[in-house]
């Protein structure tokens, strides 16, 4: 093993302590990163056209040639979810604005930082990328159908902008990593082990960018809040791991779906929060942005760390 690909992984093991320090710097000087929302669209779509130059076709049409993993998923995101989030705000006694919040966050897509996520862990990033996909699409119809179920409440969602917006983070950077990788894969062997270097100072750039976008809300989190949205997150991530588990998965999609269903588009919730339920009803979306950024992190080193090792861990 080169001492470039021995730095990497080493880096790639601290990703939860970058990711800490990252939140801590930005909750001391929360103005130098909140000035910096705006990269981290950008960002994104660059550690996903680098995931790309990882991928072939032969792996989308892998993805494609087993499409009850996509639905399993999918029954998995928008099945737990939900509940999860509408028995874990009832259990804590929230109140009905901060109880629409979490059960918004529970009805929503998964996130696009998932994706990354996967990669670091050692998932199956294309699988990730198709659930990604599937979801949003997906959420036109379903986000508004279980609001209705658990809320009583009509919401809109901007089928357009959500697409397009995957469209522009996930989809074309990737085919343009992808279609790289194709025809001039050989000459980026050597680079190969820099991409998760790069994914992980990414993560932790939108990790202090996100909690100084959102330090008073932080600021103003009561320890029931915190908590139901952290149970809620890693009960996701149980559960996904769980079914993934049930019908006898391999560890690599175990890890993918565990990442996908607990991973949300917090964004979206958060939006719709604040348009039908009041600002309050934000408060448990912003939070779950940083939550599952940081219990994420954990995860992808942890599960890096062990697939290095062994591809049997429980």
């Amino acid at each position: 093993m080169g001492p470039m690909k021995k730095f990497a992984i080493g880096a790639t093991a601290l990703l939860p302590l970058w990711a800490l320090l990252a939140a801590g710097a930005a909750y001391v000087h929360p103005a130098p990163w909140a000035a910096r929302g705006g990269w981290i669209v950008p960002l994104l779509g660059l550690v996903m056209f680098g995931m790309g130059l990882t991928l072939t076709w032969e792996d989308f049409r892998r993805v494609f040639r087993r499409p009850a993993l996509i639905l399993l998923g999918l029954a998995a995101q928008f099945g737990f979810m939900p509940l999860l989030a509408f028995g874990i705000a009832r259990l804590f006694g929230l109140p009905t604005e901060l109880l629409a919040g979490l059960v918004l966050v529970g009805c929503v897509s998964g996130g696009t930082a998932s994706n990354v996520i996967t990669y670091l862990a050692r998932g199956d990033v294309a699988l990730s990328i198709a659930m990604t996909f599937c979801s949003t699409v997906l959420a036109v119809v379903a986000t508004p159908a279980l609001v209705w179920l658990y809320l009583h409440q009509t919401v809109h969602v901007a089928a357009g902008a959500m697409l397009l917006s995957i469209l522009k983070m996930v989809l074309l950077p990737v085919l343009a990593g992808l279609a790289i990788n194709q025809f001039w894969g050989g000459h980026l062997r050597r680079l190969q082990p820099l991409f998760p270097l790069f994914s992980v100072a990414a993560i932790a750039l939108i990790i202090g960018i996100v909690f100084g976008l959102n330090r008073d809300k932080v600021a103003a989190t009561t320890p029931w809040l915190a908590g139901a949205v952290a149970l809620h997150n890693l009960l996701g991530m149980a559960s996904g791991y769980a079914a993934a588990r049930v019908f006898r998965c391999s560890p690599a999609v175990c890890r993918t779906l565990a990442i996908e269903v607990g991973m949300q588009n917090s964004g979206l919730a958060t939006a719709l929060a604040v348009k039908y339920f009041g600002a309050a009803a934000a408060l448990p979306g912003a939070l779950f942005s940083i939550w599952h950024n940081l219990s994420g992190s954990a995860c992808a080193a942890w599960w890096s760390r062990r697939g290095r090792t062994a591809e049997t861990e429980p």
